[in-house]
C-alpha cells in the first residue's frame, strides 16, 4: 500500500494515531496535518498522515512542546526535506554537466583543458614602465 494514498476515514486515522477524531479536526484546521478529501468533502487520511499524528503527539506530551512549536518543527523538517532534494538535484545536474565537459574535450580540435583551473602558482613578476612623454 502506498503511504501517501488518503485512504483512511477520520474514525480510522484517528484510531490508529491513538487520538479522537475531533483532535485530528482541530490539527487540520491548524495546519498541522492535511488530510485529503472524498467527494462527499469527508477527511481521508495516509499512513504518513497517521506517522505525523503520532510525532505530533509524541512531540506534545512526551517532549512537552506547546502545538505551535510542534508546527514550527513540522515546517522546519518540510523545508530542510525539500533543501536536501533540491541539493541532490544539483550536485546530479553538476556531476552530469561536468561528464558532459569532458566528453565535449575528448572530441575538440581545440581542447580548452588551459582554461580550467591550475593547482601550479607562478612566482613571475611583471615589472611596468610608462613610456617617457620626451622619446
Amino acid at each position: 500500500m502506498d503511504e501517501q494514498a488518503k485512504v483512511f476515514l477520520i474514525s480510522v486515522a484517528a484510531q490508529l494515531a491513538g487520538m479522537h477524531p475531533q483532535t485530528l479536526r482541530q490539527y487540520d484546521r491548524m495546519g498541522l496535518v492535511e488530510p485529503g478529501r472524498s467527494p462527499g468533502g469527508g477527511r481521508r487520511y495516509s499512513m504518513r498522515d497517521v506517522e505525523l499524528l503520532r510525532e505530533i503527539q509524541r512531540l506534545s506530551q512526551e517532549d512537552g512542546v506547546n502545538l505551535a512549536g510542534v508546527k514550527r518543527i513540522i515546517d522546519l523538517e518540510r523545508m530542510a526535506l525539500e533543501l536536501r532534494e533540491q541539493l541532490i538535484q544539483a550536485q546530479e545536474q553538476l556531476a552530469y554537466a561536468q561528464q558532459r565537459l569532458a566528453q565535449l574535450e575528448t572530441i575538440s580540435a581545440f581542447p580548452r583543458t588551459e582554461l580550467l583551473p591550475s593547482t601550479r602558482t607562478s612566482t613571475a613578476l611583471v615589472v611596468w614602465r610608462p613610456r617617457s612623454s620626451e622619446g
